[in-house]
């Protein structure tokens, strides 16, 4: 019986990872160390190239560059004959319209310009190009518990995360590959004002193939749906 029990255990240590019980934590260090197996997100400055397509709408291609030892941010978006730039250095901010920097309240207001909006660029940009290892910071909440889901007929290894207020009251689900641990789906909730999810708000996110950038794996394509009807919202396509 001892040498039947050292056989189980000995079958059982080979076995993969997912076929054992996974903490939050644990699963996000996998995916973690397939998504950028070197560390090299703390220190990325790279630039990244996206064409936005979205249904009844020309493309728009933005050039983004991100420093973070530097805290820089620029993105340049073209659409149809409207370029913008911003650029935020620190707590700085500066933009620019088709080549014009010296713009008015109203050429601001009328662009949908200002350096809040920069910021919120920034933001995105770094959050969703950055993960999953934008999962460790501060005020990221990781709640205990590994879902295994099945969703588009394929089966998940699932992180919950919510924010601290400071940060955030969206509820996120990110979907990881059971085998290998790459980032395939990841999905967003509003939550009402007692902080209880809402079903219908919010979106998913397929993300297909893959683009290599700096030694850390971001996927391709972004595609964009909502939540409540499957409605098909647009793909952004990393083009580096």
């Amino acid at each position: 019986m001892k040498y039947l029990t050292l056989v189980i255990v000995a079958i059982i240590s080979f076995l993969p990872a997912s076929a054992q019980e996974l903490s939050a934590n644990q699963l996000l260090e996998k995916a973690i160390n397939y998504h950028d197996p070197n560390g090299n997100w703390a220190r990325f400055n790279g630039t990244l190239h996206v064409t936005m397509e979205t249904p009844n709408t020309s493309n728009r291609k933005s050039k983004i560059i991100i420093n973070l030892p530097e805290d820089y941010f620029y993105v340049k978006a073209k659409r149809d004959t409207i370029t913008t730039e911003y650029t935020v250095k620190t707590t700085d901010c500066s933009i620019t319209l088709n080549g014009k920097t010296n713009l008015n309240e109203a050429q601001l207001k009328a662009n949908n310009l200002s350096c809040e909006r920069a910021k919120m660029y920034k933001n995105y940009y770094t959050y969703l190009y950055g993960l999953p290892m934008k999962l460790k910071d501060k005020g990221t909440i990781i709640h205990d518990k590994v879902e295994r889901k099945t969703f588009k007929g394929k089966t998940y290894l699932v992180l919950k995360v919510s924010y601290e207020k400071s940060v955030g009251s969206d509820v996120w689900f990110f979907y990881f590959n059971p085998e290998t641990y790459a980032m395939e789906v990841y999905q967003f909730f509003k939550t009402d004002d007692k902080g209880e999810l809402q079903s219908d708000s919010g979106e998913y996110i397929l993300l297909t193939e893959t683009t290599v950038i700096n030694d850390i794996k971001m996927p391709k394509n972004r595609a964009w749906y909502y939540n409540k009807d499957g409605k098909y919202l647009g793909t952004d396509i990393l083009k580096n």
